[in-house]
């Protein structure tokens, strides 16, 4: 049994089944980190992969089934995980939903759907999980924000606006826990080749627009988000908090 003064860091990852989220559970294991996953009951047998993957590499995996909407299964999550994990160092918010509309065709459910999931999601986890960060003196924070949220995009109206508005509960939740010990920071990706990234595309011809855009004259990897969030993570970034970096190849400037 591993006393308190050698116990594993342990990051917490919502929507980790895959995509980014799956990138950034098995970079954090690589990193050292025991990793709780979380995702929706559909996607259990992804998500049982991503803690096998974790296993292979001789860290602890917890797996819950979660809702980020719905408060009382956070709760009840986050109870469960603390108990069996002990601690909680890294909170990363990945968990989200894109489905484009115009916003003239845009319907009450769909719009009500990206609101809970990516941002009242956003904050009650972080309203679970930073009171023991708190209590602690110390904990990570990284929010899973977008380049859409910087500027809009035609047909993501809404998806931009909760970008957007993650990227201030990010400035603001800094503001109100860093005399605790506790960063709070966004990644803002950019065009990135997962499943929702190449359904967003549509088109061959889509990708290969937004690739002459990027200077790096590539799209983006999950893995190339892993990077960011271990530095946010990190005690290199102690220093640093309430920020949004874009990581999306040199698409957006601001």
């Amino acid at each position: 049994m591993e006393s308190n003064h050698t116990a594993r860091q342990v990051a917490l990852v919502t929507g980790a089944s895959r995509g980014i989220g799956q990138a950034l559970a098995l970079g954090f294991a690589d990193a050292g980190y025991d990793v709780i996953v979380t995702d929706l009951p559909h996607t259990e047998a992804e998500l049982r992969k991503t803690a096998e993957m974790i296993g292979l590499r001789d860290r602890k995996a917890y797996l819950y089934l979660l809702d980020v909407s719905d408060r009382a299964q956070i709760d009840e999550m986050t109870r469960r995980a603390l108990a069996e994990a002990g601690r909680i160092d890294v909170l990363i918010n990945n968990a989200g939903v894109l489905k484009p509309s115009l916003l003239q065709d845009l319907d009450e459910q769909t719009f009500d759907l990206h609101f809970d999931v990516n941002v009242k999601g956003v904050l009650m986890m972080c309203q679970a999980v930073a009171p023991h960060m708190r209590a602690r003196k110390s904990g990570r924070i990284v929010n899973i924000a977008s380049i859409a949220g910087r500027q809009g995009v035609a047909t993501q109206g809404h998806y931009a606006a909760t970008k957007s508005a993650v990227i201030t509960l990010t400035r603001v939740l800094a503001q109100e826990v860093g005399m605790d010990g506790v960063t709070v920071n966004a990644i803002c990706p950019g065009i990135i080749l997962t499943e929702m990234g190449r359904n967003n595309l549509g088109s061959e011809e889509a990708m290969r627009h937004w690739e002459d855009v990027a200077a790096l004259k590539r799209l983006g990897k999950p893995e190339d988000i892993v990077g960011p969030a271990l530095f946010f993570a990190s005690a290199q970034a102690d220093f640093v908090t309430g920020q949004a970096l874009n990581v999306c190849g040199g698409i957006y400037f601001h």
